[in-house]
C-alpha cells in the first residue's frame, strides 16, 4: 500500500526529483518524436528533389497549407469532432454493456459456457464487417457508426473483463464473502479491483480497433467525419487533404494513446495490479 506524507515537501530533493522527471519526460518525448522530424525532412527534400506528381504524392508545404484552409473555414475542427464523438459514444455504450457481462462470465460457469461459442464468433465480425448491416438498420450517419464502433470494443473489453475476473484467486472471494461481503461489496472492492487492469488494457485494445473501424464506416455511412473528409478528397484527386487526413488521424490517435489510455493503464496496473513502484 502507497503511503504518501509531506515529510519532503520543502526540501532540495524533492525538486531536484522533480526537475529530474521533467528532464526524463522531455527526454523521451523528444526520442518519441524524432523518427517523424526525420520523415517530414525527408519529405521536404525528396518530393521536390524527384519531381513528384503532387496527384501521386503532395509537397509537404500543400499538405500544411491545405491544413491551414480546413481550420480556417471550420471544415477540419467539423470532422475531427465528428468523428471523436462517434468514437466516444459507442465506446461509453460498449462498456456500459461489456464490463457487466463479462463479470456475469467471469463468476458463472454456466453464462460463461453458454456465451463464449458465439462470443468466439462473432469476436471475429466486430468492427468493419458490420457497415453493411449496420447501414440497413440504422441509415446513413451517426446511429450506423456508432454501432460498428460499440461492436469493436464491446467483445474485446467483455472478453478481457472475463480474463480479469478469471483471475482472481476463489481464496480472495471466499475470504470476502466469509468476512461479510455481500453481493455489492463483493463487486466493487474484489471483483472490480481486481479486473480492473484487465479492463483497461482491453478498453485500450478494443478503441484501437474502434479507430480503424470509424475511418472505414465514415468513408461509407455518413456526410461528415475525418473518413467521409479522405474519401471526397480521393474524388477530386486532391492527395495533399488525403495525406492531410492520415495525419490527423495518426496524431489524434497518438494523443489519445500516450497522454490518455497508457498513463490510465500504466496507473491502474501499478494501483491494482503486479507493478509496484520504486
Amino acid at each position: 500500500m502507497l503511503v504518501f506524507t509531506d515529510r519532503g515537501a520543502g526540501r532540495p530533493g524533492a525538486f531536484r526529483s522533480g526537475a529530474a522527471v521533467m528532464r526524463h519526460w522531455v527526454s523521451s518525448s523528444l526520442w518519441f518524436c524524432a523518427p517523424f522530424a526525420v520523415l517530414l525532412v525527408l519529405w521536404a527534400v525528396l518530393v521536390p528533389y524527384f519531381d513528384v506528381n503532387p496527384r501521386l504524392f503532395p509537397h509537404l508545404d500543400a499538405v500544411v497549407q491545405a491544413g491551414l484552409d480546413g481550420i480556417k473555414d471550420g471544415t477540419l475542427i467539423q470532422h475531427i469532432g465528428a468523428s471523436l464523438l462517434r468514437v466516444t459514444v459507442g465506446t461509453l455504450l460498449a462498456l456500459v454493456f461489456a464490463i457487466p457481462l463479462g463479470i456475469a462470465m467471469g463468476v458463472s460457469p454456466a453464462v460463461s459456457g453458454f456465451l463464449t461459442p458465439p462470443f468466439r464468433f462473432f469476436s471475429v465480425l466486430a468492427g468493419i464487417a458490420w457497415i453493411p448491416v449496420a447501414s440497413l438498420w440504422f441509415g446513413y450517419g451517426f446511429g450506423a457508426i456508432t454501432f460498428v464502433i460499440f461492436n469493436a470494443v464491446f467483445f474485446i473489453v467483455t472478453y478481457n473483463t472475463l480474463l480479469g475476473v478469471s483471475t482472481i484467486p476463489l481464496q480472495v472471494r471466499h475470504a470476502a464473502a466469509s468476512l461479510g461481503a455481500g453481493r455489492w461489496a463483493m463487486l466493487t472492492e474484489v471483483l472490480l479491483p481486481g479486473a480492473l487492469p484487465n479492463i483497461v488494457t482491453g478498453i485500450r485494445t478494443g478503441l484501437g480497433f474502434a479507430w480503424r473501424g470509424l475511418i472505414a464506416a465514415e468513408m461509407i455511412a455518413t456526410n461528415v467525419g475525418l473518413g467521409y473528409m479522405l474519401f471526397v478528397a480521393r474524388d477530386f484527386y486532391k492527395t495533399e487533404v488525403i495525406v492531410l487526413g492520415m495525419i490527423v488521424i495518426g496524431v489524434l490517435w497518438l494523443l489519445l494513446d500516450r497522454l490518455l489510455l497508457a498513463p490510465i493503464e500504466r496507473a491502474t496496473s501499478e494501483r491494482w495490479g503486479m507493478v509496484q513502484r520504486a
